[in-house]
């Protein structure tokens, strides 16, 4: 074999990689951007509301009212592929102390407009419009308690608008691309010593995708960066057994705003502190609520 033909081998070998590699990038981008919904039939007492996104999505959302009022209110934002239903257990420990519930659903979950999950870009702006909301039927502070997904976008939406009293951040991931980069490396992890190159490659293959085709630029989504700039007090909550966001994110997010503490549950999954010390759960968010 001629040396040209060597080097048009490998030429072709490294284009064909390359495409191969962008590929798989954006059916990772596209599977990420675009989740199952997940629906749910209302609790009792609940009312359906909705509100219009800076980019007229239309949100909706359910609104629920204690008995007893303290005049305040508490938002809770669900995770990743859930929906308000799943995020909406949270409130009978809030409304036992008299604060007003509301539970939505994120845009591309549950009932709310939004063909994308754009993990903080567009979201973060939505929970401003909801807290405007809020603020609007009367509520006096708004607070606000995040699971995974919702607890990075609830540290955004914190860093843009000092409008929460205070908030807790359950699982939250500090930095897009390094928990795109860990799960990546989770599912390509038997190709042992080449897994971390690989996630590394299609993470940015990824965010590429986004970028050029999508209009979406996830270098701007940085949980770590705005809680550093962020006035409003934070509870950071994290499972020691969390195999899907390392308590380690958490951990960096404390640190750069040290003012934030930091629970460490130990026993508990991904968002699964208040199933396995629900006593305490309630002890330290309300107490840290009630601080504020």
């Amino acid at each position: 074999m001629t040396w040209s033909k060597k080097v048009g081998i490998m030429l072709a070998v490294s284009v064909g990689g390359a495409l191969c590699l962008v590929g798989v990038g954006a059916v990772f981008c596209a599977a990420t951007l675009r989740v199952p919904r997940r629906m749910g039939a209302p609790p009792r007492n609940a009312a359906d509301v909705d509100v219009i996104a800076k980019d007229n999505v239309r949100l909706k959302g359910w609104w629920l009212q204690p008995g007893a009022p303290n005049g305040n209110c508490v938002m809770v934002l669900h995770g990743i592929a859930d929906s308000r239903s799943g995020s909406v257990g949270f409130a009978p420990m809030f409304l036992a102390q008299g604060y007003a519930v509301l539970v939505p659903d994120s845009r591309a979950h549950g009932e709310s407009g939004g063909a994308l999950v754009t993990y903080g870009l567009l979201e973060r702006y939505d929970v401003l419009v909801w807290a405007h909301w809020m603020k609007s039927e009367g509520c006096h502070k708004v607070y606000g308690l995040g699971e995974s997904l919702g607890a990075s976008v609830l540290i955004q939406a914190a860093a843009l608008e000092p409008i929460f009293t205070a908030i807790v951040a359950e699982c939250p991931y500090a930095d897009l691309r390094e928990i795109a980069e860990y799960r990546m490396w989770q599912v390509a992890s038997s190709l042992r010593f080449l897994a971390a190159p690989f996630a590394k490659a299609v993470v940015a293959s990824g965010m590429l995708y986004a970028n050029l085709v999508e209009w979406l630029d996830f270098r701007q989504v940085s949980p770590l960066k705005s809680i550093a700039i962020t006035s409003t007090p934070t509870l950071l909550i994290h499972g020691l057994e969390d195999s899907r966001t390392p308590p380690s994110q958490s951990q960096k997010l404390a640190a750069a705003n040290t003012g934030n503490p930091l629970w460490l549950v130990p026993e508990a999954n991904h968002a699964g502190a208040s199933a396995v010390a629900p006593e305490e759960f309630n002890r330290r968010v309300s107490n840290w609520f009630a601080g504020h």
